[in-house]
């Protein structure tokens, strides 16, 4: 991707707005924040159906008020080793835009931390190299104290695993 891209990218995850409201939750010891406007609710782990022949990534499928929707790990998509629950262990249920269409989606977190605001004036792009994970699948780093928020590309994760599916099909 090129710095021109990148910076456009970076800014209109801001929606060129100097700060964004977030909910905080940690993977694997790493903090990650969504942006709080896509939270739908904060959920307990709820009975998982597997579905077969699905991607790692979102192989199963939870019962949400009524609606079966998928469970994506985004451990696996940032390339961690899944994880047993724990008592810290919650869903968070985010709607996106997925091919134009608004679509409910659970994510699996190890322990969900707080509602904050971030300051652009504190992010930064994601490095182009020394990353461990796909700088695509970043839209930004935010420091904050001593460590940095990972503000994960829902967007890119997502259709990159749905363009991977396909392609298997």
């Amino acid at each position: 991707m090129s710095a021109a891209a990148t910076a456009e990218r970076f800014d209109n995850h801001w929606n060129y707005a100097e700060e964004v409201e977030v909910l905080t939750f940690d993977l694997n010891g790493e903090t990650f924040a969504l942006e709080a406007v896509i939270v739908q609710e904060i959920l307990d782990l709820l009975p998982e159906t597997a579905v077969p022949g699905s991607q790692p990534f979102v192989a199963s499928v939870i019962n949400f008020r009524g609606k079966v929707i998928p469970l994506a790990d985004l451990r696996l998509a940032f390339g961690m080793e899944a994880a047993e629950a724990t008592i810290d262990s919650r869903i968070i249920v985010i709607e996106i835009d997925l091919q134009g269409e608004p679509t409910l989606v659970g994510l699996r977190t190890d322990k969900v931390n707080e509602v904050t605001t971030l300051a652009k004036t504190a992010s930064e792009a994601p490095p182009s190299i020394g990353m461990r994970w796909r700088a695509d699948y970043i839209n930004c780093l935010v420091k904050r104290g001593g460590e940095f928020i990972i503000l994960p590309n829902l967007q890119a994760i997502f259709s990159s695993r749905h363009k991977a599916a396909g392609a298997v099909s």
